[in-house]
């Protein structure tokens, strides 16, 4: 293709990117290109001249690795690789014209290599100007920083094509290239850049916010069977009789083996109540499981990238928990007990027949688990958007307007209605908290963390006698006093979180009872109720449609008798009145996706603080809990 043709696509957009596109002949700008016009980048052609136009900006073209540098010694503005905005490498040399064949691509370091090429989509960056070269240099230098650290071979990265799609996420091609001496990464090599990128391992630049990648296929491994034929019959006579031996030889192994296993699994069926399961069939006393899937030790070591630090995402009584991608590209999260809070291998055979019988799309599911060479793990699917108190607490990043936390405070509700009224048998969550709800691509609420869940068991029993356990500033005094656990245990649970969700406050604070203090500031008589004071600053000033009614319900729902407070299906029927009076739809699905993360509140001080001292999950309370 010559350059003479390409007037028209050059000059109707900002940005053109039309590197190592064998494009030749003479440049002829023209002039009538639009005022947005802000790159034209044809490095690594066959350019061999350049007319620009009366009042052309000669810094917005690139040319480096076209003849025309060559002629020049690369000496003219438009020659110079200082400045690129889309490609980092520490050597500035000047590119000869691109002569890569087959898929190898040119590096920023002019070497021809099969580069591992895929896409990065940013969710909601916080800029515009796709031609800002700062921007780019700073993600590329990351990049590169990043793999250094991690030991992954790379030499060079390449950025191009920057472009917003239909979802209105910028878009931007990486290239990753091979080190000095290779012309192409190994499997090993590709597999840990994909899975570092992949399950976001990698944090960008913060005003590029979340992102995603998706790899293309490496193109030095496609097509390859690595098989052969022989064309020789004396092998092909030869081969034939050493199978049939083997084949011989393979038989007797294998009935001795048959044996040895049928012995051991005989004595191993005393110990392990998974010994005998078939996850095809559900005859015997072995778990009965729904859609859970056994993992082994080795799989899921792998898949965590043997639980490496990079990948632990957070911690608790019951252990780790780290970050995971199963072989179909499946993003888990899989918790890991500490040897300390293992359970028994009957108790936790009934923990996951329990979760494994939870199917709600406001309920985390359970993908696996793992009960093998002494380990207890259970695999649940990965959200990616983190925990409710991130988001209240600025951590995350995501604005919560009260829309938002209208239709978490139903999610959650819905969630917990399915456990106490529709799961069989029932089930109280006995820990609910903002640190147990999450938020997945559209801020849909999701309840998770079973570890200290209770059957109901008897309806007409409706309680279960149980030593106290649970959170400091989300218990339920009834249930402290008594012993005597019910779902309205988590109703009083429920009815905190709503109130941090109108006030982005912890619990407990400073001495502080979040419960007490809006009860002593409100005053009904006031619009609000009076509550300007200990409002969340990021929705104060607006209209909070249904706020006092919001107010009334969590009051409800926190008070001390059980007998008094309501069931968590009236309480997701009150809230769906309330989101009416708002203006929302609640049996409409969040509109609200990744892409309208309007980032961090800038300008005032969160609130909600660290509530590090206050983290109290699986363990048993202190003789006396007096809040303040």
């Amino acid at each position: 293709m010559t350059v003479d043709s390409l007037e028209k696509l050059v000059l109707v957009c900002c940005l053109r990117v039309l590197r190592n596109n064998q494009l030749n002949g003479t440049l002829d700008v023209g002039s009538s290109y639009s005022d947005q016009l802000q790159l034209i980048d044809l490095r690594n052609n066959f350019i061999v001249d350049f007319t620009p136009s009366p009042g052309f900006k000669i810094k917005l073209i690139k040319l480096a690795g076209n003849p025309i540098c060559q002629e020049t010694e690369g000496t003219s503005t438009y020659c110079r690789l200082q400045d690129t905005n889309y490609t980092y490498s520490t050597p500035e040399n000047h590119c000869n014209p691109a002569t890569c064949i087959a898929d190898k691509l040119s590096s920023p370091n002019c070497r021809c290599a099969y580069a591992y090429v895929g896409t990065l989509y940013f969710r909601a960056p916080s800029f515009s100007d796709l031609g800002n070269s700062t921007i780019y240099t700073s993600l590329a230098a990351f990049l590169m920083k990043f793999f250094n650290s991690h030991l992954l071979p790379v030499d060079s990265v390449s950025l191009s094509n920057p472009t917003r799609n239909a979802d209105n996420y910028f878009v931007l091609r990486l290239e990753v290239f091979p080190p000095a001496g290779q012309d192409a990464f190994n499997r090993t090599e590709i597999s840990g850049i994909g899975f570092v990128l992949s399950n976001q391992t990698f944090k960008p630049p913060h005003e590029f916010g979340p992102f995603y990648f998706i790899g293309d296929p490496y193109p030095k491994f496609e097509g390859s069977t690595g098989t052969h034929k022989s064309s020789s019959t004396a092998i092909i006579i030869g081969s034939a009789v050493g199978g049939s031996v083997l084949v011989l030889l393979a038989l007797l192994a294998g009935i001795y083996a048959f044996r040895q296993k049928r012995r051991a699994e005989t004595a191993d069926k005393q110990n392990n109540p998974f010994a005998s399961w078939d996850p095809n069939k559900n005859s015997g006393d072995v778990p009965q499981l729904r859609g859970a899937k056994s993992f082994s030790f080795e799989e899921l070591k792998k898949y965590t990238n043997n639980f490496s630090e990079t990948n632990d995402i957070g911690t608790g009584g019951y252990g780790k928990v780290y970050r995971g991608i199963l072989p179909n590209g499946q993003l888990v999260a899989v918790k890991r007990a500490q040897a300390k809070s293992m359970q028994g291998g009957h108790e936790f055979k009934t923990e996951i027949e329990l979760l494994s019988r939870v199917h709600h799309k406001n309920v985390v599911s359970l993908v696996g688990f793992c009960f093998e060479q002494g380990e207890q793990m259970l695999v649940y699917e990965y959200i990616p958007n983190g925990t409710l108190k991130e988001s209240l607490s600025g951590k995350s990043g995501i604005k919560l307007d009260w829309m938002r936390r209208l239709r978490m405070a139903l999610g959650t509700a819905r969630g917990l209605q399915y456990l106490h009224e529709l799961a069989n048998p029932p089930i109280i969550h006995r820990d609910i908290k903002s640190n147990n709800i999450l938020l997945d691509d559209h801020l849909n609420a999701k309840v998770a963390d079973f570890g200290l869940s209770k059957l109901l068991g008897d309806p007409e029993k409706g309680h279960v006698t149980t030593q106290v356990k649970g959170t400091m500033g989300y218990m339920d005094p009834e249930y402290y006093m008594t012993q005597q656990l019910t779902e309205k245990s988590d109703v009083y649970s429920y009815g905190v979180v709503m109130l941090e969700l109108v006030t982005a406050r912890q619990p407990i604070d400073k001495g502080k009872y979040i419960v007490r203090e809006v009860r002593q500031k409100m005053d009904k008589t006031k619009v609000g109720y009076n509550l300007q004071e200990i409002i969340d600053p990021a929705i104060l000033g607006i209209t909070l449609g249904g706020l006092e009614k919001f107010v009334d319900l969590a009051l409800r729902c926190v008070e001390e008798a059980g007998a008094e407070r309501p069931t968590m299906g009236e309480v997701v029927k009150e809230i769906e009145s309330i989101m009416q009076i708002a203006g929302l739809n609640p049996n409409a699905d969040s509109a609200s996706t990744s892409a309208s993360y309007e980032g961090a509140i800038k300008g005032y001080d969160h609130p909600y603080t660290d509530e590090s001292l206050f983290v109290y999950s699986g363990a048993f309370l202190p003789a006396k809990v007096e809040p303040q």
